[in-house]
């Protein structure tokens, strides 16, 4: 019998850390902050690659929803923090399209620049502001991770559908994930490879 359904659930951590958390985060550094930790605790607790993410309403700062990486642990591609934060977030509204909920501007916080999947993934969900930290050259240089194709004007792009974006926000905090994950010998699970071949 072929699969129907599938799950991706956050890491245990993950409940005591939102326990603990403010209900709201008034600026974006704010913001950036509590995604970098999850970030990091993600790499400490081995639980995922060392992005975290979390959705915002943009102008009140209430917490709506968070992500981390799960791919190694649900073994699931798709299961990027960015993917995990805009879907429980909808999944918390009750909407698919953010832009159509009651608070209709919701701000999408990112430790690093969206690869080319979380990217349109962003772009579908109907958030209004993204906000980055570490650039997508960054995570490369660092890492290793294949962040794939990606336009090279994706900030008029998402502008030109209703997205402003902030970039670099904190970007060496997020860099300092990037390099204690690197550093402790995790799986690179989405290397940059050479395909031509």
């Amino acid at each position: 019998m072929l699969p129907n359904s599938f799950d991706v659930s956050l890491p245990d951590w993950t409940t005591t850390f939102i326990a603990a958390a403010p209900q709201r985060f008034l600026t974006v550094e704010e913001r950036m902050a509590f995604v970098i930790e999850l970030g990091r605790l993600n790499v400490k607790h081995q639980t995922g690659g060392p992005f975290g993410a979390a959705v915002f309403e943009t102008i009140s700062g209430k917490l709506i929803a968070i992500g981390v990486n799960c791919v190694m642990r649900s073994g699931i591609s798709s299961a990027h923090a960015e993917v995990t934060a805009l879907s429980l977030a909808q999944k918390a509204i009750g909407q698919w399209d953010l832009a159509s909920a009651p608070a209709k501007h919701y701000q999408l916080v990112v430790n690093a620049v969206p690869c080319a999947m979380c990217y349109g993934a962003m772009l579908w969900s109907g958030i209004t502001s993204l906000v980055t930290g570490a650039s997508r050259e960054q995570v490369i240089a660092i890492t290793a991770f294949d962040e794939g194709p990606i336009h090279p004007d994706w900030v008029g792009e998402a502008n030109q559908r209703g997205v402003e974006v902030i970039q670099g926000i904190l970007a060496e905090e997020a860099c300092s994930v990037l390099r204690d994950y690197k550093k402790s010998g995790q799986p690179i699970y989405n290397s940059c490879r050479d395909v031509s071949s």
